[in-house]
């Protein structure tokens, strides 16, 4: 990375760009855009595409409620950007997403470290990319004339929103490659394959009840404590899943009838995800029997064992999402260590390519995202590894233009 890479970088750090789920503070996903646009043109790459997307987009199957809940104009501070390099196909594709999470943090560099937010996650990476693909045009003059890099800068990928209004139209508008790169911390291991998710909210709507005679009301607290329990032991025996928040209130001289209880549930295919989904259902049966039987001799609790089944119900605030599921990429071998068959991987964008004809997908980037503090105080990304990840760029680039391995 040059100098101008360096103050490009600290330029997107000092731009507040977590999105609309994330914050109601300040959004520039805008100017940062149109910055990363601006220093892609000195190696010469074209504008393909700068705006936000349709409302329509969130009228798709997939949309997470929250996405589709919040406020109607947000999609127009939520734009995406395609550049392109040379001819339109056959092409690389890279995706990069220059939207955070929250809360912002200060940018900062000391000669051999970025610090803020996104310094690796993934405006870091972002700048890696450009430089990267400099040092390929420099090094061979079939980058951009035997075959063409396309890059994606999107918004839509954090807070949740899974790429549904950013990525998922793009690729939809056939702006990906035969190869796509999605930058992503990886430890410079590239991954062929990619995790969806689905949320699932557990619901309890009864009735409430003073604290004096709290037999009288339904305890969804101690109804969906139960419940957490059960289904943390019952669903790890068919799978990963993530028993994240419990709401019900936060008084204490009152008995709260209605709560949530909420679960992330991962899974690598189709298949995968029907069978946790028909375990969930089955183990809150069970679970809402087992309560029943434990509780309805116990007077406080004894209503809530009676209609603990007619007061409770799973709503899915995320759902039938693809994954990825991994393929060879004899360009990326050799090269490039390949993330462990065995070791789990995680979820990003990259899952909108899942059923896209003729093509090749990874994930690949530097840093970690819990070694370098993504999603976390304390975010930061060395020059080091973004320079190592520019080296891979300028290999894939010039590999994939002489046609080696693709």
């Amino acid at each position: 990375m040059i100098r101008e890479d360096q103050e490009l970088l600290l330029r997107l750090l000092a731009l507040p760009t977590a999105g609309p789920l994330e914050t109601s503070g300040d959004v520039r996903l805008w100017d940062a855009m149109r910055a990363y646009a601006d220093a892609a043109a000195g190696i010469g790459f074209e504008t393909l595409y700068l705006g936000s997307p349709d409302p329509s987009v969130l009228d798709r199957p997939g949309v997470p409620v929250a996405v589709r809940k919040a406020e109607p104009d947000f999609l127009a501070g939520q734009p995406s950007l395609v550049l392109r390099l040379g001819p339109a196909a056959p092409a690389v594709m890279f995706n990069v997403h220059l939207d955070t999470v929250a809360p912002f943090e200060p940018a900062g560099f000391d000669g051999a470290r970025f610090t803020g937010r996104g310094a690796i996650d993934a405006k870091g990476p972002a700048v890696a990319l450009l430089a990267g693909v400099r040092a390929a045009v420099a090094a061979d003059p079939a980058v951009g004339r035997d075959a063409g890099v396309l890059i994606q800068a999107v918004s839509g990928e954090e807070g949740g929103a899974m790429g549904t209004f950013g990525t998922r139209p793009l690729v939809e508008a056939g702006f990906h490659g035969e190869l796509n790169i999605f930058c992503e911390p990886t430890g410079l291991r590239y991954l062929p394959r990619c995790s969806a998710s689905m949320t699932a909210c557990v619901r309890v709507r009864g009735d409430d009840a003073i604290d004096d005679e709290p037999h009288r009301g339904h305890n969804a607290t101690v109804l969906l404590g139960f419940l957490a329990q059960h289904l943390a032991l019952d669903l790890a025996d068919h799978g990963r899943v993530c028993i994240a928040g419990l709401h019900t209130g936060r008084l204490h001289n009152r008995v709260y009838g209605s709560g949530e209880l909420l679960l992330n549930i991962p899974y690598d295919s189709r298949e995968a995800a029907s069978k946790m989904t028909a375990a969930l259902e089955d183990g809150l049966r069970s679970g809402i029997a087992e309560f029943g039987t434990r509780f309805r001799e116990t007077p406080a609790f004894a209503r809530t064992a009676a209609d603990a089944a007619a007061i409770t119900e799973v709503r899915w605030l995320k759902r039938g999402l693809p994954a990825l599921t991994a393929r060879d990429i004899p360009l990326l071998d050799g090269l490039v260590p390949r993330w462990p068959d065995d070791e789990p991987g995680f979820t990003c964008d990259a899952l909108w390519l899942a059923d896209v004809p003729g093509t090749r997908t990874a994930v690949l980037g530097p840093g970690s995202l819990g070694g370098n503090n993504a999603h976390s105080a304390g975010e930061y990304a060395d020059v080091e590894e973004l320079d190592r990840f520019s080296d891979l760029v300028r290999e894939i680039v010039v590999r994939f233009s002489r046609n080696e391995g693709a």
